[in-house]
């Protein structure tokens, strides 16, 4: 399949960009493409990761102020939340600060995952893929979707949101209808395990084939 696979943009490995309606079960789908060898890059693992750097930590202090500090001294992200999700122009400063390191050590994840045998393929779940330019890293945009009233269930028990919040968050965000247009795929979520990974299997074969 090697031989197959060699016009892929970081190596022998196709990069598949994991995006979609919040809510819908994103990291759940990555799971699936794991599970058939795919390496998972979790871009908000590596946001969390960017705003415990004490560079970024004295940045973003300098922006709000050390009220968004917690008493151990770590950034308090709700705090942080309230002010970008009530502000596109504090929203594009937090950006500033962070999109910089998450895309470089998403990069490196990129190119090790490329470098590793036991690798089939990279998947990179990233929320805000397009928004934050990376879309010329993937060579296959997925969009996992979801009935908006199933994914506000999922959020008031995973996160306590409601629609309010929801929506602020949403309107955060390149709208759905952008998200899908530029897409390669669309998996609903709505069914269960088995069909979503149905469903992760046929997009992955179609994609190897390319």
């Amino acid at each position: 399949m090697g031989s197959v696979m060699s016009g892929f943009k970081h190596g022998p490995k196709p990069l598949i960009g994991l995006i979609g309606a919040i809510g819908a079960g994103k990291s759940t789908a990555a799971k699936c493409f794991a599970a058939r060898g795919g390496r998972v890059i979790d871009a908000d693992a590596l946001g969390h990761e960017a705003l415990r750097q004490p560079e970024i930590i004295a940045a973003l202090v300098e922006l709000w102020g050390a009220e968004i500090r917690n008493a151990d001294g770590l950034l308090d992200r709700r705090a942080i939340g309230r002010i970008v999700f009530a502000d596109r122009k504090q929203r594009n400063a937090l950006e500033n600060v962070v999109f910089p390191y998450i895309g470089e050590r998403t990069r490196h994840e990129i190119f090790a995952a490329q470098a590793n045998p036991d690798v089939s393929f990279v998947v990179l779940d990233a929320a805000v893929l397009l928004e934050a330019g990376w879309s010329d890293l993937v060579d296959s945009l997925v969009y996992i979707d979801a009935p908006r009233s199933t994914r506000l269930a999922r959020l008031a028990t995973r996160s306590g949101w409601n629609e309010t919040e929801l929506s602020a968050r949403e309107s955060a965000q390149l709208s759905a209808e952008e998200k899908k247009k530029r897409a390669q795929a669309v998996i609903v979520n709505d069914a269960g395990a088995v069909e979503l990974q149905e469903q992760v299997d046929r997009v992955l074969g179609n994609i190897l084939k390319t």
